[in-house]
C-alpha cells in the first residue's frame, strides 16, 4: 500500500484497535476477536513480548496492521520488516519520523501540546495521536485547530463507548481504543471481545 492509501484507510475506518497482550498468543487472540467484531485496523504494541509472532499470525487477515509503543528508529525498522504499515509512538521522536519518511510509512506520534504538534507536522507527520486523551475534553481539538487548522488528531487513551462520539463530532480524524478490549478479554475471553468490538462499530455507524 502507498502512504496515501494507508492514511485514507485510517480516516475512513476511524477506529484503531490498540492491542496489548501479556504474551503473543493473548495479543493474537484479542486481535482476531476484534477483527471478527468488525475492526479493520489493528495496532500491535511493542510492549507485547515477541510481538513479531503476532504480525505473522495476522498476515493473512484482511486488515491494516501497524505497530505501537515504538520508542526508537531501531524498533520502527523492526516493525516495518515484520509488516507494519504505520508506526505509532507515545511521544514524538524525530529519528523515528526520519525512518518512516525514508520508507514512505505514516508515523503517528503522541503529542500533548501545540508545540509538540507543530514539531511533528514539520517532520512530515500527517496524523497526530493526542495522548493520553483522558487528560483532555473533545473541545481541545477546536482549540488546537485555531492556530493549526490543518492538523489531523487521533485521540488515544481513555477513549470509550461513552465518549467516542464526542471526540468524532469534535473533529477527531480517528480514535484509538484498547483498554475495553483487554478488559473484555480478561473477563470473558474471545466472545466478549467480539461483542464489545461490535458495539464500537455500531456506535461509529451512528456518527457517520
Amino acid at each position: 500500500m502507498q502512504k496515501f492509501e494507508i492514511l485514507s484507510t485510517i480516516k475512513e475506518e476511524k477506529i484503531v484497535a490498540v492491542i496489548r497482550g501479556k504474551d503473543s498468543d493473548e495479543a493474537t487472540s484479542i486481535s482476531l476477536a476484534a477483527i471478527e467484531g468488525g475492526i479493520r485496523i489493528i495496532e500491535l504494541t511493542y510492549t507485547t513480548p515477541f510481538v513479531e509472532k503476532v504480525f505473522k499470525d495476522l498476515e493473512n487477515e484482511d486488515v491494516l496492521i501497524g505497530a505501537g509503543s515504538v520508542l526508537d528508529p531501531e524498533t520502527a525498522r523492526h516493525a516495518l520488516l515484520n509488516g507494519a504499515k504505520f508506526i505509532v509512538s507515545p511521544f514524538f521522536n524525530k529519528d523515528v519520523a526520519t525512518m518512516c519518511n525514508r520508507y514512505g510509512i505514516p508515523y503517528l506520534p503522541g503529542c500533548m501540546t501545540v508545540k509538540e504538534m507543530a514539531e511533528a507536522l514539520e517532520a512530515g507527520c500527517d496524523i497526530l495521536k493526542l495522548f493520553p486523551a483522558n487528560d483532555f475534553e473533545p473541545s481541545i481539538i477546536g482549540s488546537i485547530r485555531g492556530p493549526i487548522p490543518n492538523v489531523n488528531i487521533m485521540p488515544t487513551g481513555g477513549v470509550n463507548l461513552s465518549n467516542m462520539s464526542g471526540w468524532l463530532s469534535a473533529g477527531a480524524i480517528a480514535v484509538g481504543i484498547g483498554s475495553d478490549l483487554n478488559n473484555a478479554y480478561n473477563s470473558g475471553s474471545h466472545e466478549l471481545v467480539v461483542e464489545v468490538t461490535k458495539k464500537y462499530v455500531e456506535k461509529l455507524k451512528e456518527n457517520t
